[in-house]
């Protein structure tokens, strides 16, 4: 059966229509994923677009990953976005439960067959999640999909030092990451984690504004080696960051409702929150 497209006129009332038509099967993700663009055929490979950033200052390579990103230039695999289902059990002893769906890795450039993953400011990662319709991670989530994740890897830090920002070092940590997956045998799309830090949502940007925090990087369940940080500002990025994306609708009781609404929501915010409600907007404007 030929699921159905859901148009931007249409938006949730399609979605909706589908789901009570029973278009969507068990365990599967409708589609969330309409407003990322098609991909060019002569687009960048992940090599090609790290040799094109190489000697640009760091506000330049921004730029060209946003163009990069919003212009469609992501591999295939990112579209096909994987169902975490978290969980909060009140005080009556009721569980409310809610579904998201994620990338099933990080934000790349490319192509399936040749993408770097690519880190980025809080500036460009939050104007990439608007264009497409995706919000960032809270801590909550960041620990259900490592606890969901059937392919884990093991973190492989680099020597620390302002050498962390260039992009040698991205394509070098890049590399380490497709090496540990090949060894690995994990199947392309596979939901994976443990291989860098989130950059996440949390209220402490509310009483720390102008920052971009950071959580992840897990060793194993519950070990994160980089616990929830507002150190650095809201334009830097190293090696170590990962940008995840979850998709602004989610399933809960078989409706689809905003994101935004449930972590704004008194009571549901803690099934995606271990902070209660976020007292923030899920995204900050374009760049």
């Amino acid at each position: 059966m030929k699921r159905p497209k859901f148009t931007r006129r249409h938006g949730m009332k399609a979605a909706m229509s589908a789901l009570s038509a029973g278009f969507l099967r068990a365990g599967e993700a409708p589609d969330l994923t309409r407003g990322i663009p098609a991909a060019s055929p002569d687009a960048l490979t992940g090599s090609q677009f790290a040799e094109s950033v190489l000697n640009i200052d760091r506000h330049e390579r921004e730029r060209a990953i946003l163009d990069q990103l919003v212009a469609g230039n992501l591999p295939s695999f990112l579209r096909k976005l994987v169902p975490v289902k978290l969980r909060y059990e009140l005080a009556s002893g009721k569980e409310d439960s809610v579904t998201i769906f994620v990338m099933p890795e990080y934000l790349a450039i490319g192509s399936d067959g040749d993408f770097l993953r690519i880190p980025m400011n809080l500036h460009t990662a939050t104007a990439v999640a608007n264009r497409f319709g995706f919000v960032l991670p809270t801590r909550k989530i960041v620990d259900a999909i490592y606890d969901q994740s059937g392919c884990h890897f093991t973190p492989q830090p680099l020597p620390a030092g302002p050498q962390m920002t260039s992009t040698e070092y991205y394509r070098m940590h890049n590399t380490m990451i497709d090496k540990q997956s090949q060894s690995l045998g994990f199947p392309l799309g596979a939901l994976v984690s443990g291989h860098k830090k989130d950059v996440v949502l949390t209220n402490r940007l509310v009483t720390h504004p102008g920052q971009i925090a950071i959580y992840g990087w897990h060793r194993a369940k519950g070990a994160p080696i980089q616990p929830l940080s507002t150190v650095h500002g809201a334009g830097y990025a190293d090696y170590s960051h990962g940008i995840r994306l979850v998709a602004k609708m989610a399933m809960i009781d078989g409706n689809l409702r905003p994101v935004s609404e449930i972590l704004h929501d008194s009571k549901l915010a803690r099934v995606l929150s271990d902070e209660g409600p976020i007292r923030l907007a899920p995204t900050f404007g374009d760049a």
